[in-house]
């Protein structure tokens, strides 16, 4: 049950995730104008993102334009498109590849090992995709940080970090968390879960091969508890056995001098 718990968190967490970076790469917040020095008109605020340009201002008037050319964009703008997009394919990919993995579904039922290291691979790809989106959000934030402490640059220049890098960030690390979960439900499964394994000598009774007649009861009672509930009178039958052998051993002609026998032949798979 506990790892079925970690499971259905971790999955949840990565479609989160993925919602969320999805979000951050569509919206085009990820750079505001800076309303700093000369620049303190607050009626028109720009705003960039991955693939358009807005302008907002103060009457209602929302205008954005999409970018004309994508190879005359910046090496990180189309490196940071391409990250995003890469996150939110490995993301599809991992839910699909979780679902089927999962103790809650019903795919691949009847092999427990390889369904625990499906669900695994699914937590291992959103792992991925987690780290693939904070590369370019970490990489927009610092470059904007650095321009906007540049002191030879004009404050029309300058930018603030937008909401989509906010999302972006939380983003990943709730997709990194989530496959992380998962990974962590299929170690808990191969370390007694799911696929539990017996003790050492299960199903046979722990202890040697000749054991009394009263240890030889206490065995079959404990390997077999449908004897109790049965309502079957374990100790009279032993005592019968045992009173069976020795009377079989007294009357055997020449039979003096030969071991005491013990109980009756142990049946190694401890029932009667």
């Amino acid at each position: 049950m506990a790892s079925a718990a970690l499971e259905l968190m971790g999955f949840f967490l990565g479609l989160l995730g993925m919602l969320g970076t999805l979000v951050s790469t569509v919206l085009p917040y990820w750079k505001i104008s800076a309303h700093i020095g000369s620049n303190i008109v607050t009626a028109v605020a720009n705003m960039r993102g991955l693939w358009m340009e807005c302008v907002y201002q103060s009457t209602g008037a929302f205008q954005c334009e999409t970018y004309n050319s994508m190879l005359a964009l910046p090496a990180d703008l189309q490196a940071s498109r391409a990250l995003m997009v890469i996150s939110i394919v490995l993301s599809v990919l991992a839910i699909a590849v979780a679902v089927l993995g999962m103790q809650c579904t019903l795919c691949l039922e009847g092999s427990g090992a390889v369904k625990s290291r499906v669900a695994g691979a699914g937590g291992g790809l959103f792992l991925a995709a987690g780290f693939l989106a904070l590369i370019p959000v970490a990489w927009t934030t610092h470059e904007v940080v650095q321009t906007f402490y540049r002191p030879n640059l004009p404050s029309s220049m300058k930018y603030e970090l937008g909401e989509c890098l906010y999302v972006g960030l939380a983003s990943a690390l709730v997709s990194m968390l989530g496959g992380g979960l998962l990974c962590v439900s299929c170690c808990d499964e191969q370390n007694g879960g799911r696929g539990r394994r017996h003790g050492g000598g299960y199903p046979y009774p722990v202890g040697g091969g000749m054991l009394g007649a009263g240890a030889r009861t206490t065995s079959q009672t404990y390997r077999n508890p449908t004897l109790q509930a049965g309502g079957i009178n374990i100790a009279s039958r032993g005592a019968t056995l045992v009173r069976s052998a020795s009377g079989s051993s007294q009357g055997a002609p020449g039979a003096q001098g030969a071991k005491k026998p013990t109980a009756a032949g142990y049946d190694i798979t401890g029932y009667v």
